[in-house]
């Protein structure tokens, strides 16, 4: 039944494997699905949610056509903000969240307290591993919920997860809910004890590292944080320097990475839609090539491929109209090694909250400036560009952190940063109000402007009908223009 999976039942189908039981009551209850260990699921999660982030593709992941990263060739109205169409790009992003990643972090949660302890460890051994476990899980999932509500504002959650006694869940307002996850990280963070491990396999984004989780967990707190600067500068001031000094992402040697073999179907999905698929639907797109090309920025040859000819350069097309193929810049062929890490956290991104809120006066232990230019050093670091390249970079009057313009200082290299991670760029850009950009060739529903939301899925308001219609009442109504509760200017 749809209806039953349309807010979150169990994700973990796709990973049940068969096997061989020579017993006589093997098939005594065929309804039952395999139990699969909870490392699996939780593997799978985070496979799901990397893909989700990540992906090129126009049935899953749009951002980066609001951003004006990519263009296409094709396809004009994926770039044109018409998600409603054969596409459903809300629907499949929304399925994809809470079946495909929390469904299977739900699971894992279920399966955890039923694992039997080894022989060899002593109980509270085992308690500590297994609470870890639980924590490190729970982050996952408060991870994902923000991005759920960044995307669509009013979201099921409090009844979201519990299929067994309601299957039309209701949706709760976002300011509580991201209220709510503050509190939960600020309950879960002190429980994870580094002096025992949690997931000795299933973990690939770091190997259940413990002590890496906790200043994942920091960094979410701080993201989660600085998002509602605007809607509420108390909470916002709190949590950003609750979270500082309990320590955050500040280096790439701890991005949160997922790490893709390389091998179908486990590659990279730039590579998996782009050169597997042997498709030509995407070219890079004129906002970030011109706004780079203005500033001779370093990372172009990781970003875009230069153009044929003898005059060579980065030349992009125009987001909402067809392209050519031929005379545009395409992906850079860094971004499409079928094994390159998928990312949740990087150094650039944490230094560039920082840089905002020093800017906000926020006790962050350094100063808006130094943050932002670590935050730009990072992020050329992540490509390869070092040394004198950098330093004459940070010297370009256009780059030179200005206090007095930091919104659209920290905006602009947020946006040229974020390149392949069009969802939080697309944060940056809700939140501060820069880079300027426009959207010419946007549906009317978009109203002639980059979306700040996405709407909710079609499958939403013909199954869960009265909950939709309330959440859309409580929001200012369903549309693409309606913004999200901290995306007050």
């Amino acid at each position: 039944m749809k209806k039953i999976f349309s807010i979150l039942t169990i994700g973990s189908l796709a990973l049940l494997t068969g096997c061989v039981n020579g017993d006589d009551d093997f098939n005594n209850n065929q309804t039952q699905p395999y139990q699969v260990p909870a490392e699996l699921a939780f593997t799978n999660a985070q496979k799901e949610l990397i893909d989700q982030m990540e992906t090129p593709s126009v049935n899953l992941n749009v951002f980066r056509f609001f951003q004006h990263y990519l263009a296409t060739t094709i396809y004009r109205n994926d770039a044109r903000f018409n998600f409603t169409g054969t596409r459903k790009v809300p629907d499949n992003m929304w399925l994809a969240l809470y079946t495909d990643v929390l469904g299977n972090l739900s699971e894992a949660k279920k399966i955890i307290p039923t694992e039997a302890k080894p022989a060899a460890l002593t109980q509270l051994a085992w308690d500590k591993q297994q609470a870890n476990k639980l924590a490190i899980i729970n982050i996952l999932e408060i991870y994902t919920y923000q991005v759920l509500v960044d995307s669509f504002g009013n979201v099921p959650y409090s009844e979201a997860a519990k299929v067994e006694t309601t299957v039309l869940p209701k949706y709760d307002d976002a300011k509580t809910i991201y209220a709510d996850l503050i509190n939960r990280l600020n309950a879960l963070i002190p429980t994870l004890d580094t002096a025992y491990p949690s997931f000795e396999t299933g973990d690939n984004i770091y190997g259940g590292d413990v002590a890496e989780w906790i200043t994942f967990a920091n960094s979410l707190k701080l993201k989660i944080g600085i998002n509602l600067a605007d809607v509420n500068p108390t909470l916002a001031k709190q949590t950003v320097e609750s979270a500082y000094n309990a320590g955050v992402l500040l280096t790439n040697s701890t991005n949160a990475l997922f790490k893709y073999d390389g091998t179908s179907p486990n590659f990279n999905r730039l590579y998996a839609e782009v050169i597997a698929s042997n498709r030509n639907d995407f070219v890079a797109e004129e906002g970030i090539v011109d706004a780079m090309n203005n500033l001779n920025d370093p990372r172009r040859p990781s970003y875009f491929t230069a153009v044929p000819g003898p005059g060579g350069g980065y030349v992009g097309g125009t987001v909402g109209l067809s392209n050519s193929y031929s005379t545009n810049s395409h992906i850079g062929e860094s971004l499409l090694a079928p094994n390159k890490t998928g990312v949740l956290f990087d150094a650039a991104e944490v230094n560039f909250y920082l840089a905002e809120a020093a800017s906000r006066g926020y006790s962050v232990g350094g100063t808006a400036a130094s943050y932002y230019n670590t935050a730009i050093t990072e992020s050329m670091a992540q490509w390869g560009v070092t040394g004198a390249a950098v330093t004459t970079y940070l010297a370009d009057p256009n780059v030179v952190f200005s206090p007095a313009n930091w919104k659209q200082r920290i905006g602009e290299q947020a946006w040229i940063a974020m390149y392949n991670r069009g969802f939080e760029s697309w944060n940056f850009y809700r939140r501060l109000d820069y880079p300027v950009m426009t959207a010419p060739n946007a549906t009317p529903a978009a109203e002639g402007k980059i979306p700040v939301r996405l709407t909710y899925p079609i499958n939403e308001q013909t199954v869960n009908g009265s909950n939709w219609s309330q959440a859309s009442s409580a929001i200012g109504g369903d549309k693409l223009t309606v913004k999200v509760f901290w995306d007050i200017n």
